[in-house]
């Protein structure tokens, strides 16, 4: 890992994205064959910012009634290979040990695809179909070009698996618009980064919220303040924050990140301003909020979800400057 090379990373966030629009208008290879694998199920496997991603695309499957179910790698508790069931194991380098074993038991059935940047890797090779991701070298060996690349490719890889179309895609629309969303925030940032960084910075650790719908930003947000300049930070739904983190707003100088849009912002606002609580928000405005970072198309929960972690990650970066 070459965390100095993390900035670099993120600056060709919009040139991957509006690479990957045109190659979804293209028509991604592999996705020809998937339709031939007659899955009416399908099982979803990753770890870390891969299965962050997962959740959220799956989501909007299960949510029109189709058969996908997302879990860790690293379980024990697999479903059997079954003639009606596709595996689709998602790794951004192809070798993550825990998906390696996982596929083991779905090997040879002809329904295993795989879904890695890494057409070469050992994943790739063990697949029956592969489905590139096509986000480029990350150089700093951290995944943001890859995380975001996940959510169009999988929808893709889902949309063809099943014959099923969500209310909502991370179509080649959404990913040109994040684009240009993600170019929006970068250009910006010598505005707003130093003072979120500021506010966001605090003894006991930073906190991310961001709705079920978008869980993969806080989750995403917090996994990057540990892993670049190595900082505490813990990720919440939005209203399950309300049951599991609002004990600390009583006890810790408590500062929060809250990616904007659920249902239940209001209740954990509530909570917040009563005890004295600090937050930014993306997204939307928030009352209460010290600093709201605003992008076009943040109303649209797909270009959202491709753009709006981009805040916590140039904080991760400006931190490990900082140090």
């Amino acid at each position: 890992m070459d965390t100095a090379a993390f900035r670099a990373d993120l600056e060709l966030i919009p040139e991957t994205l509006a690479a990957l629009a045109d190659a979804l208008r293209a028509g991604l290879p592999g996705l020809e064959r998937l339709p031939t694998l007659g899955a009416s199920r399908v099982l979803v496997l990753g770890m870390g910012s891969s299965r962050y991603a997962a959740d959220v695309v799956a989501r909007r499957y299960r949510a029109v009634g189709a058969n996908v179910v997302v879990e860790l790698a690293s379980t024990e508790l697999l479903p059997p290979a079954t003639p009606d069931l596709a595996v689709v194991a998602v790794s951004a380098t192809g070798g993550s040990a825990e998906v390696l074993r996982a596929v083991e038991r779905y090997r040879g059935t002809g329904r295993l695809v795989a879904v890695t940047n890494r057409p070469a890797s050992e994943l790739a090779r063990l697949a029956d179909v592969l489905v590139p991701l096509g986000a480029g070298v990350e150089a700093s060996g951290v995944a943001c070009r890859t995380f975001r690349a996940t959510f169009p490719v999988l929808d893709a890889v889902l949309a063809e698996l099943l014959g099923t179309e969500p209310a909502a895609r991370f179509d080649a629309d959404a990913t040109r618009s994040a684009a240009a969303a993600n170019d929006e925030l970068l250009a910006t940032s010598a505005d707003w980064l130093a003072p979120l960084a500021d506010l966001l910075a605090a003894p006991m650790g930073t906190w991310t919220l961001a709705p079920a719908e978008r869980a993969s930003s806080a989750q995403q947000a917090a996994l990057m303040l540990r892993e670049v300049p190595r900082r505490a930070a813990y990720a919440s739904e939005t209203g399950d924050w309300s049951h599991v983190d609002v004990y600390l707003t009583k006890t810790q100088d408590y500062r929060a990140l809250v990616y904007a849009g659920s249902a239940w912002d209001a209740q954990a606002l509530e909570w917040m301003a009563a005890r004295g609580s600090r937050f930014a928000a993306v997204g939307r405005d928030l009352p209460g909020a010290e600093l709201t970072l605003r992008f076009a198309g943040d109303g649209d929960d797909s270009v959202a979800a491709l753009t709006e972690v981009l805040a916590g990650e140039l904080v991760a970066d400006h931190w490990l400057r900082a140090a």
